[in-house]
Parts: structure tokens; C-alpha cells; sequence
């Protein structure tokens, strides 16, 4: 078996870097924490190859500079699974992200996996191996980290090494490879890892429900604990929790004695911003809220409406069956509505393999350019005129 490196001295980065820089790949993985934090707290990162791995320390090294910048030679593909996390750590520290990416997580619904997999699942099913849970709730930040706790991590790239090996195998195989092109492309936008705290409220559920001055406290009252817990680096439902962004929203209050009566707030929260919650929700009632799109309302369907998407399904079905697909991995019911009710940009199958494989056709059955039609008892996507 491969030794591990272990890496927190700075004269041994300069021989690490050696190796990234002749790789043609690298699989990569972070272990942080943010339970306490608003930001995650990076803790190690495992780096690979077939030949080689090795763990960072960044408690040790806090200057990892060089590193990165080896890493984010773009002559190297970076091998990750279900990677928004990791990237978000590199986001936050270098202020620009690493590019070309292969995510695994991504690329296995095109060879037959569920949606979203998880990492101990492709170990499986490729490698059958059973990955330990041993260390799944370690603390990473405390030091020294045990020789099991660094064997675990490590593990996260040494099987991801040959998990990719097999994949990009596969899907070559498949002629599958370029349909990820678009997919991974967009793992490295920068607008998924920029937080803005005014759009804050869009990802609180239930927000839809409310009208008029209730809506624009919540979204007020949103952006300001979203800014908050930023600047104290603390997460954010410490500050309030998002229930009891709904009580403040319906009951309104006015005063810090108001406040203090609110059911669920803790006494250091209106002690510390009690006056200034006050203050703001007064603001809040004034003025008109941020309106509500059609995505953000629930709309009952007709039964026009329900057939439209029945047509749709029948497409992805063809397509999927096709590609050897289950339907659901192409596009679910939902995906469906998303688009049919208001052409959603994140809607997936307006993205990469997705809209090559039954998203263009989709488009152009609702705008009326192909029709569904029956053809030697076969159903057909034709041409219309």
C-alpha cells in the first residue's frame, strides 16, 4: 500500500507541488467544520494520485499559497466527488476556483447510478469495498490527529483515484464523456459561491405563504442575519432561527419588550439586537416587499396543464430508453413543471447532458417546433410543418 503523506512542514511542499505538477490529474478532498461557524473551518486536505497520496495540514501551514497554485494549474483535472463544498473552501481562501473539474457524483447517473450517489455507494458498487463510518463525526481541528483518523481521510482519495479510472473508462466507451463538459463547466461559476445576503430569503420554505408588510419584514429580516452571522462567523440560524423568522414576520413588534415576549427568542439575541430588530422590521412595514415570482407561488395545475406534462414525460421516456437511462435520472416530474410553468434557468434540463440528450426537444415541443407523434407503433419526435 501507498504511504501516506503527511504534510504539515513547510519545506515539504515544494516536493508535493513536484508531484502535482506531473500529474495529468489529481483527486481532491477537504475535511472542515461548521457547526460553530458561518464559514467552514478548513481542516486537511487529501490530495492523490495512482501513484502517490497526501494529507495537508492547513492548521499547520496557514500559508498554503504555492499549493494552490499547483493545484489550479489548468493543465490538471481535479477529481472530486459532490464537490460544491470543497470548492467553496477554495473559493474562500484563494478567491477564484480551480478549474477543469471531474465530479464524480455528477458522472454516475450517466452510467446507471441514482441521482446525487454517495461516495461510499460508488466504492461499492465499483470497488466492492465498505468504506468504515469510524470517523464520519470526527472532530477534525483538534491535534495530532490520530493514524485511523488520517488512514480514513486518505481513503476519500485513494479509492476516488480508481472510482475515476473506471468512470472516465466507461463513459468512453459510452461516447458519454463530452456530455459533462457543460456540467462541470458550471461547477466553476463563481456567482454559486458568492453568498449575497439580499437573496437571502429565497432559500427560507415556506416564504411563499406570505403577503404584503409580513413578506417584506422576512426578507429584511433575512438580509440583515445573513450579514450578521457573516461578520461574527457564526451560523446563522444561532443568531435566529428561520421558525421564528416567521413569528417576527406575523407578530411585528415593535418594542424591545415586544420582542422579549416573542415564544423561542433567547435573551442574548434581544439583548444584543433587540433595539435594532425593532428598528428594522418598522422599516420593513413601510415599504413594499420584494414581489414573488411565479416560481415562488404554488400553482395548481389544470387539466390541460397535467396532459402537457404527461407529453413531456412520454419525450423523456423515449430519450432514457434510448441511452439506457432510468427516466427519473433524465428528468423528474418536478424538473418537468419547472420548466413548463416558468422556463426556471436552474432548472437541470436546461443544463449540459440533460438539455443535449431531451432538453432542447423539450423546448421546442412547448414552443411549439416538434411534435410528438406515432410512427409503426412507436411514439416519434417529428418536425412540426
Amino acid at each position: 500500500m501507498t504511504p501516506i503523506q503527511y504534510i504539515n512542514r513547510p519545506d515539504q511542499l515544494p516536493a508535493l507541488c513536484e508531484q502535482i505538477q506531473q500529474a495529468a490529474w489529481i483527486a481532491l478532498d477537504t475535511e472542515f467544520l461548521r457547526e460553530k461557524t458561518y464559514y467552514p473551518k478548513f481542516c486537511l486536505l487529501q490530495i492523490a494520485t495512482l501513484d502517490w497520496v497526501a494529507c495537508v495540514d492547513p492548521i499547520a501551514l496557514p500559508d498554503l499559497s504555492t499549493l494552490f497554485e499547483a493545484i489550479y494549474n489548468p493543465a490538471i483535472v481535479k477529481v472530486l466527488h459532490s464537490c460544491r463544498q470543497d470548492l467553496e473552501i477554495f473559493f474562500q481562501i484563494t478567491g477564484k476556483l480551480p478549474e477543469p473539474i471531474f465530479d464524480t457524483q455528477i458522472a454516475a447517473p450517466l452510467l446507471g447510478f441514482q441521482d446525487n450517489p454517495g461516495y461510499a455507494m460508488l466504492v461499492s458498487s465499483f470497488l466492492n469495498i465498505n468504506l468504515s463510518k469510524a470517523h464520519t463525526r470526527a472532530d477534525w481541528s483538534k491535534r495530532p490527529l490520530t493514524a485511523d483518523e488520517i488512514d480514513y481521510a486518505a481513503d476519500d482519495v485513494i479509492y476516488l483515484c480508481q472510482i475515476y479510472q473506471i468512470m472516465t473508462q466507461k463513459l468512453t466507451e459510452l461516447g458519454r464523456i463530452d456530455w459533462l463538459k457543460q456540467d462541470f463547466a458550471e461547477l466553476t461559476d463563481p456567482d454559486h459561491y458568492q453568498i449575497k445576503p439580499e437573496k437571502a430569503w429565497l432559500r427560507i420554505k415556506g416564504q411563499n405563504k406570505l403577503t404584503g408588510k409580513q413578506l417584506s419584514i422576512i426578507q429584511t429580516i433575512a438580509e440583515w442575519r445573513e450579514k450578521t452571522a457573516q461578520a461574527e462567523d457564526r451560523p446563522k440560524n444561532w443568531l435566529l432561527r428561520d421558525e421564528l423568522l416567521f413569528d417576527l414576520a406575523k407578530l411585528q413588534p415593535e418594542t424591545v419588550t415586544d420582542l422579549a415576549a416573542v415564544r423561542g427568542i433567547n435573551e442574548r439575541a434581544v439583548h444584543r439586537y433587540g433595539k435594532e430588530l425593532c428598528q428594522l422590521i418598522t422599516a420593513a412595514k413601510n415599504r413594499p416587499p420584494i414581489p414573488l415570482t411565479l416560481k415562488d407561488r404554488p400553482a395548481k395545475k389544470t387539466q390541460q396543464q397535467e396532459a402537457i406534462l404527461d407529453i413531456l414525460t412520454a419525450l423523456v421516456r423515449i430519450r432514457a430508453e434510448e441511452n439506457e437511462l432510468n427516466p427519473t435520472i433524465l428528468a423528474s416530474r418536478k424538473d418537468l413543471e419547472a420548466l413548463l410553468f416558468n422556463g426556471d434557468e436552474e432548472c437541470p434540463l436546461l443544463h449540459g447532458w440533460r438539455y443535449a440528450m431531451a432538453g432542447r426537444e423539450l423546448v421546442g415541443l412547448l414552443k411549439g417546433e416538434l411534435l410528438l407523434g406515432i410512427e409503426a407503433d412507436r411514439l416519434s419526435i417529428i418536425a412540426n410543418g
